[in-house]
């Protein structure tokens, strides 16, 4: 039994070297201010939340071996991963240990974890967006590009699905090493040249995207026909890739930071003021912040911090993220969230022109694989259908 007074200890497992930590430093950044405004605001009943840093710096074997040290010094509750190899590397970890992940990330769907909540978007939430935008939009002929790991391939095997039920077809797919060279993405342009008229969805992460993004735009493909549609280059991405190679990009994400809520102002003025106004803030980096009050919120509530009784209380109660309010789902530990689609304007900022009219419940198994929806559009009213 915990004292009334006794701190709370979590672990952050964020990359803050490697290829991928252009993201995870934001996230990692997001989870620690969470945890500042929490206890600035009186803790957790009066419990102060503690933080046990890491560096897995993008090694999924690290990732492992932190996990276990985390835990072993007793942040028996994890907040962290980006990449799935990652999540999958932990996820044993923590089942075997009976702690608990909170994983702020998109993925491909198609798990479940009794020791894990999702708080990134499954592929209801955002590849069937995407799908519906971009067939509606730019036509029927796609080449894939993605980095060479499980989510890509997973990722790419939904969107391939939902874009033939669309009436669309995948006339091309390749695949770029997480540790690449320019012969790598030059070999991918050179196929999407190849490829003719195409839209590229693009599953590249980290360093790979920004350097894919570039050479995409030095072989000056018309983006207005042509973009690059992704699911995962956010705003940290397109500070790295620059303006210029930006403009007429899609992307397809529950939150974007320029959305005009009384929520987001109030976490975008705080993240700016706490780390600058230069830093940039994505979907992955909101999941980071909005799941640690999760946590805080459940375990104010029950009293407890162990995974079990954090788990039977999440799904009690919603949350107003900045992207609007969210809820864990018993039943998948998935979160219901707000699908969106945005284009990267002449600003050189994304602007939305799709969004949800209500929060979507998780389907991280597809079972309503394209079940009716409907959603909004600044550009076209209220459309949709088929997704």
């Amino acid at each position: 039994m915990a004292f009334d007074n006794e701190p709370v200890t979590i672990g952050l497992l964020f990359s803050q070297s490697g290829v991928t930590s252009v993201i995870e430093r934001t996230q990692r950044q997001a989870a620690m201010l969470a945890v500042e405004e929490i206890n600035n605001a009186g803790g957790i009943n009066g419990r102060e939340l503690l933080i046990e840093d890491s560096d897995p710096a993008s090694d999924p074997l690290r990732f492992k071996s932190e996990a276990e040290r985390l835990i072993d010094v007793g942040a028996t509750t994890i907040f962290g991963c980006y990449m799935s190899s990652t999540r999958k590397a932990v996820l044993p970890v923590v089942e075997q240990r009976r702690a608990l992940l909170f994983y702020p990330t998109l993925y491909e769907g198609f798990e479940f974890s009794g020791s894990c909540v999702y708080s990134g978007a499954a592929p209801n939430q955002n590849s069937r967006w995407l799908a519906d935008y971009l067939t509606q939009t730019y036509g029927e002929r796609f080449v894939f590009v993605g980095s060479n790991y499980v989510f890509p391939y997973e990722s790419n095997r939904i969107m391939k699905d939902l874009l033939h039920h669309r009436g669309a077809q995948v006339v091309d797919e390749v695949y770029i090493p997480l540790r690449h060279n320019e012969d790598y993405i030059e070999r991918a342009i050179a196929r999407i040249k190849a490829a003719g008229p195409a839209v590229v969805f693009s599953t590249v992460v980290g360093e790979g995207s920004v350097r894919f993004y570039q050479a995409y735009d030095r072989a000056g493909f018309d983006r207005s026909k042509q973009p690059i549609a992704s699911l995962t280059s956010g705003e940290p991405e397109l500070l790295a890739v620059g303006k210029d190679a930006s403009i007429g990009n899609v992307t397809a994400a529950p939150y974007f930071s320029v959305l005009d809520t009384e929520a987001n102002r109030r976490f975008v003025s705080a993240y700016y003021r706490r780390f600058g106004p230069d830093q940039p803030i994505s979907a992955g980096t909101e999941a980071a912040y909005f799941q640690v009050y999760l946590f805080a919120e459940a375990v104010r509530r029950c009293g407890a911090t162990d995974r079990d009784s954090v788990l039977r209380t999440l799904p009690t109660f919603s949350f107003e993220a900045p992207q609007g309010p969210v809820q864990v789902e018993g039943d998948t530990h998935h979160t219901s969230l707000w699908p969106r689609v945005a284009v990267v304007g002449e600003s050189g900022s994304f602007e939305i022109v799709r969004e949800a009219q209500a929060p979507v419940r998780p389907d991280p198994y597809l079972i309503e694989y394209d079940g009716e929806f409907q959603m909004t559009s600044p550009q076209f009213g209220i459309g949709g259908g088929g997704n």
